[in-house]
């Protein structure tokens, strides 16, 4: 491993912990980052499911009390059966639409220029979402109903769409459907935990052969760095929606969208046969 591919394993690592979580496209930002930096191959698709591990893991250790507490619970606790049967529910939609369609959108919407389009209509729709009068039904996530988690499951498959955002879809879709802010980020954290594990083991198994023993490096850079700054990026997120909206989040996803697409209208950048 020379020096460039570290650099380029820490810059890539750095970028999924950060976005994961946040309601502005971890995959949107995969792309457009890694066609910059000149990260691409059959080697970045297996270092992107490695990346999403680490990611992951950082939210697994961030609520591990929760986690135990349901794990233990469910053999006779009525409000850990819920949760679990919500999370079940919620997680079904993305399963099969996934299996599907998952290979014709990476075919044909894997670029920056769907990423830009989908950041800003994303961002424009968050705006919405966050403007119009937002009346709390659900205050804690252990008070959804299976319905709650049913329209949250479906509307997280737009995020099947880069540059849509998983979180951003099931943060703001809990807010359409009468979540308060801290269910709705909260539930889209734990929603995330049983998504990402099976896209990573779906797309291990199907893609094991490009699993390489020489790019252990590369990969053990990438989660480490990835699960660091993911830490980072959930703690804040939370902290963070206490007080504030998501609007931040929307204008840059809008100003970010934008930029990209000027430079392809003006020819500044060639992004026009970029590939995720």
């Amino acid at each position: 491993m020379d020096l460039w591919t570290g650099l380029q394993a820490v810059i890539l690592g750095v970028i999924e912990g950060l976005t994961e979580f946040l309601p502005i496209s971890s995959t949107g930002h995969q792309i457009i980052v890694a066609d910059l930096i000149n990260f691409g191959g059959e080697r970045a698709m297996a270092f992107n499911i490695i990346i999403q591990l680490g990611a992951i893991l950082a939210v697994v250790w961030e609520f591990r009390r929760k986690i135990f507490d349901v794990v233990l619970g469910l053999p006779k606790e009525q409000q850990a059966q819920r949760f679990t049967v919500n999370l079940l529910i919620a997680f079904t939609p993305a399963v099969v639409l996934g299996v599907l369609f998952a290979d014709l959108i990476h075919h044909y919407l894997f670029n920056p220029i769907t990423v830009a389009a989908a950041l800003v209509v994303g961002g424009v729709i968050m705006l919405w979402a966050e403007r119009r009068q937002h009346v709390i039904k659900v205050d804690q996530v252990d008070d959804m109903r299976w319905s709650d988690a049913l329209k949250i499951g479906f509307v997280q498959c737009l995020a099947m769409i880069p540059g849509t955002s998983r979180s951003g879809s099931t943060i703001i879709g809990g807010l359409l459907f009468g979540l308060s802010r801290k269910a709705a980020t909260e539930f889209s954290f734990f929603l995330a935990m049983p998504t990402m594990v099976g896209a990573a083991v779906y797309s291990g198994y199907k893609y094991h052969e490009l699993f390489q023993p020489g790019d252990f490096p590369v990969f053990a850079i990438g989660f480490v760095v990835s699960f660091i700054f993911a830490m980072i990026a959930v703690r804040a997120l939370l902290r963070f929606i206490a007080n504030h909206s998501y609007a931040m989040f929307a204008w840059y996803r809008i100003v970010f969208g934008l930029i990209i697409l000027a430079t392809w209208q003006f020819g500044w950048v060639d992004w026009a046969t970029a590939q995720g």
